[in-house]
């Protein structure tokens, strides 16, 4: 069913775990990730970028399109519709309105004063309708829709003052994550991340899951990680499996061409949700 991520990520906090977070990109991806996620029987944030909204046609397409395929599958788990990104009141407004549940207001390239005058604008609209929101302090590093951006790590007073004076329902501090592949070594601070997790009582957000090793995801939901996003690492699953049917096939039916990576996209959904949500 369709919801918001609120109790999803509470029951995620109280039991020391993290919910996946998958971006979708097309029609097949979204149908992939939610058998999977139905067969395993977890509850799932469906990711969708503003860039990803454009290529699919619009917030109206890609909600109709969730809502649908949720019916036809058959799909018990909860269900949370998100924009990823969103970079305006506006943005987030049209998500809202076309029944997205859940929306992410990235301000935080603008000052702080500046961030939480725009997430809170974006909170009260959002709760009025029953729609959840996540906001950023810091600023994730690397590239978001070919978007390319610099770290700048969040501190513990900004995001207590962030969410104190807008009510958000959960936060991504920057902590040395960044989207895309690394270029090195991930160096998140644990210690802060940590800390902000002693300090606040909402779910902490993870971006840039992809290139991170396994046991320094596990580490980070040790220190109070509760959602982590994943996109990155799906595509190249995807592109791998889909560059070596095309090679080997003469195949010019895009349903075959598409679908030739289905297995790999679900393996990968499968190995990330049991490493997040091992308990």
């Amino acid at each position: 069913m369709l919801g918001n991520s609120k109790e999803i990520l509470l029951d995620a906090k109280r039991n020391h775990y993290a919910v996946p977070h998958f971006n979708i990109n097309n029609l097949e991806w979204t149908k992939y990730i939610l058998e999977e996620m139905e067969m395993l029987q977890k509850p799932l944030i469906l990711g969708v970028s503003e860039g990803a909204i454009q290529y699919m046609g619009g917030f109206q397409v890609v909600s109709n399109l969730v809502k649908g395929l949720i019916e036809d599958l058959n799909i018990t788990i909860r269900v949370s519709l998100h924009l990823d990104h969103g970079t305006s009141f506006e943005t987030c407004k049209k998500a809202i309105d076309s029944g997205f549940t859940s929306v992410m207001i990235d301000a935080s390239k603008k000052p702080l004063k500046e961030n939480i005058e725009i997430t809170k604008q974006v909170v009260e609209y959002a709760h009025s309708k029953g729609v959840t929101v996540e906001a950023e302090v810091g600023h994730i590093g690397g590239s978001e829709d070919g978007i390319p951006s610099s770290s700048t790590n969040a501190r513990l007073d900004e995001c207590i003052r962030l969410i104190e004076e807008t009510g958000i329902d959960s936060l991504a501090p920057a902590l040395g994550s960044v989207h895309g592949l690394y270029h090195g070594e991930p160096n998140l601070d644990f210690e802060t991340m940590k800390e902000i997790s002693e300090h606040v009582d909402i779910p902490l957000v993870l971006h840039g899951g992809t290139g991170i090793p396994d046991d320094q995801i596990k580490k980070a939901i040790s220190c109070g990680i509760n959602k982590i996003n994943i996109n990155t690492e799906l595509q190249i699953a995807w592109y791998q499996e889909v560059k070596k049917f095309i090679e080997k096939n003469n195949s010019y039916d895009p349903r075959k061409v598409i679908g030739s990576g289905e297995k790999a996209i679900k393996e990968k959904v499968r190995e990330k949700t049991e490493m997040f949500m091992n308990r």
